[in-house]
């Protein structure tokens, strides 16, 4: 979206990891994975406009998690295009900071976008990208993608099936440092190549239950609250699978349908008025 003052909007969403299998480590520290990315349609938002310096601001319901320093990814993100040019940022955030959810990488992604926009200038390198962080370049689109090697191997699988989804995050931040750390063991088996079309929703979510988030176990002995998140999910009515997402402790849930998803949502507000909890779907391609 480009209103009339130059501005360039663009979406950063939510990503999902509806697998994660961690299948090795680098001798440079970096894991490898094969992971199965999908984006819903709620997220955070970056709005960039023309200006003589790059600034940055931050605002939304979750912007007193972040501080606007020049460490902040969105700004590195901005610097990566090795450019002397300006801008002023405003990253809205709507989603938990550290949440297992990608908002730094999509954040960084979606400034990546929409700077290309503002400035008409190409988009830095895969290996630019990478350097921000593994799991920028899936954040780059909003297909549905098998993510492998350190974030940097992608296969596109198009438009994310139309999937009935409730997010919860017990309001509990985890380190994605300490729950790789904590992985008992870092040789597991990838995904299976054998897997049927995601838009034959049940055959995909029989699928999807087969395989695994290696990280579930260590988040959940470093933050015991996504055991009770996990167990809530579980017990709703209409719920087919429920996971938690990357490092945690933000947790997913497929429905059979909106109805069962949205009514799950309001009995989990009444138990858990603390928890930030966010029915979605897919997000639009």
């Amino acid at each position: 979206m480009t209103p009339t003052d130059g501005a360039v909007t663009e979406p950063a969403f939510a990503k999902i990891n509806l697998t994660l299998h961690v299948t090795g480590q680098r001798a440079d520290g970096y894991h490898l994975l094969d992971s199965m990315v999908m984006f819903t349609s709620i997220g955070d938002e970056i709005t960039v406009r023309p200006a003589d310096t790059l600034r940055l601001t931050i605002d939304g319901p979750f912007a007193a998690g972040l501080s606007a320093d020049d460490d902040n990814l969105v700004l590195r993100a901005a610097r990566s295009f090795g450019l002397n040019h300006g801008a002023d940022i405003t990253l809205t955030k709507r989603l938990p900071v550290a949440s297992g959810i990608g908002g730094g990488s999509a954040d960084a992604a979606a400034t990546l976008r929409a700077l290309s926009r503002l400035w008409g200038a190409p988009l830095p390198d895969l290996a630019a990208q990478v350097a921000l962080g593994a799991d920028v370049p899936v954040c780059m689109s909003a297909e549905v993608t098998r993510m492998a090697g350190i974030g940097d191997d992608l296969t596109h699988l198009g438009p994310a099936p139309m999937l009935d989804m409730l997010l919860v995050n017990p309001g509990v931040g985890v380190s994605t440092r300490v729950v790789f750390e904590a992985l008992a063991r870092k040789t597991n088996p990838p995904m299976g190549d054998a897997m049927p079309d995601p838009f034959d929703i049940d055959d995909w979510v029989v699928w999807l239950a087969d395989q695994r988030n290696d990280l579930e176990a260590p988040a959940r002995a470093a933050a015991p609250e996504i055991d009770q998140v996990l167990s809530r999910l579980s017990a709703q009515q209409g719920c087919q699978l429920a996971r938690m997402s990357g490092s945690g402790a933000t947790c997913f849930a497929i429905f059979e349908d909106a109805d069962s998803r949205d009514n799950a949502a309001a009995a989990l507000r009444v138990g858990h008025p603390s928890w930030w909890i966010a029915p979605t779907d897919e997000a639009p391609t």
